[in-house]
């Protein structure tokens, strides 16, 4: 275990983990979205469809600033645009913990919505630009375990606060959110890459300008956020048809919080050497799996009587999330242009964000009018489609580098040296077509 550990995190650069120790501090502090309908309901009183309305905003908050960070993150660069999101994140969740009006209550939600989303495509930006293509899928790997870690820690943290006021929540995020301001601005240079420069040695060229037209333009770009939505509302059923499901079959809400902590556990333990295993085999097959994993465990929900059936279930998605998580952000930034990475970053976090949104609405719907066995079914044939698609968009990109490499060669003089290629005969791509 020393081995794989040590293995997993040498080689990255400094400048990275500066990142990674933003993205944990942040973390610790993601106190208000957890706790948000608990404080509206029980703190302030006010009704659980008013909550459910507060928890939209807040959701829609993100939808926005998905597309709207993405293109700051290009323009302003990824700096900046962390540091503008941090900020009014600080600052707005703690105005949330002081708003007494409903009306205000939902304006601020939605404000905080936006900005705590804000920082998501430049971090991944940054990522991409400073390390090395061959150490990304163990980069984003180091990333969502420490995001998780944050996550469990937060989670239990935020309940011992919770006792001696819920203020005390809004003001520990808002502290913890300037902390991890403060590093991003003392320890972390702008990465966004200069005008004329891009990942290739030889590249000098004039870059192509990257809009978000071009972005919804990339046909196969485009399926890799249509496939990830799909997953992302199965994974959103945890949060909302999971514990309708287990509440409707008498289960209470300790039992669901047992079930629910064996995703973030697995996750903490197994996440690196996990992708340790996966890290230089193929992206097709383990896409493939992931989603066979995730849509699969959730549909074995349905047939869970018992809280360690329910568990079961929970470690057999947990295992493709596992896998899923690394690997897509490699096919991202993979199909990501230079200097469109922050608009491209954008967009596939917008898929997150209308998965927020869209997975109650339709989790309840299902429930409500077939129940709770037709919801988990429909996850299973959910996973099947999203591998599938998986599966010809892998094949179908294959098969144009295969033809690309196959014409460079050809068309090269005879004395000249053949393209070197990677491991799957493709050859390395340039400048703005990467």
């Amino acid at each position: 275990m020393r081995r794989v550990v040590v293995a997993s995190v040498a080689g990255l650069p400094r400048q990275f983990w500066w990142l990674w120790t933003s993205t944990l501090i942040n973390r610790l502090g993601a106190f208000v979205a957890t706790f948000l309908a608990l404080y509206l309901t029980v703190e302030r009183g006010y009704s659980a469809s008013y909550a459910g309305l507060v928890g939209a905003l807040y959701g829609l908050g993100g939808v926005v600033s998905s597309v709207v960070a993405g293109v700051a993150t290009d323009r302003l660069g990824r700096r900046p645009t962390m540091l503008i999101a941090q900020l009014t994140t600080a600052g707005s969740v703690a105005l949330l913990g002081f708003m007494t009006d409903p009306v205000a209550i939902a304006a601020v939600a939605c404000v905080v919505g936006m900005a705590s989303n804000g920082s998501r495509p430049a971090v991944q930006a940054m990522m991409a630009d400073i390390v090395a293509p061959e150490d990304r899928v163990r980069a984003f790997a180091l990333n969502y375990w420490a995001l998780n870690m944050g996550f469990a820690i937060s989670s239990s943290l935020a309940g011992l606060l919770a006792q001696y006021g819920y203020l005390l929540l809004f003001l520990g995020e808002s502290a913890l959110v300037l902390a991890c301001a403060v590093v991003v601005f003392v320890k972390l240079p702008e990465s966004r890459p200069g005008e004329r420069t891009s990942e290739s040695s030889t590249a000098q060229e004039p870059v192509r300008r990257v809009s978000m037209a071009t972005v919804v333009r990339d046909g196969r770009f485009m399926t890799v956020v249509g496939l990830n939505l799909l997953l992302a509302l199965l994974f959103q059923q945890a949060y909302v048809s999971l514990p309708v499901t287990m509440g409707l079959a008498g289960f209470t809400s300790s039992d669901f919080g047992l079930v629910i902590a064996v995703n973030g556990v697995l996750i903490v333990l197994l996440q690196i050497p996990v992708t340790r295993f996966i890290e230089h085999r193929s992206p097709a097959a383990l896409l493939i799996g992931s989603a066979l994993l995730t849509g699969y465990g959730f549909g074995l929900t349905a047939f869970a009587g018992s809280v360690a059936l329910f568990a079961v279930a929970v470690a057999v998605w947990t295992l493709g999330e596992i896998i899923n998580s690394p690997t897509q952000m490699g096919l991202v930034v993979r199909l990501s242009p230079t200097h469109g990475r922050g608009r491209y970053q954008g967009m596939y976090s917008l898929s997150w964000s209308v998965a927020a949104l869209a997975a109650p609405l339709l989790g309840g719907t299902v429930i409500d009018r077939y129940g709770p066995a037709a919801l988990w079914a429909g996850c299973a044939v959910v996973g099947t489609v999203a591998a599938a698609g998986y599966g010809l968009l892998l094949r179908r990109m294959n098969a144009e580098e295969r033809a690309q490499a196959a014409a460079e060669r050809a068309a090269a003089p005879a004395h000249a040296p053949a393209p070197v290629t990677d491991a799957a005969g493709a050859a390395p791509r340039t400048g703005s077509a990467a």
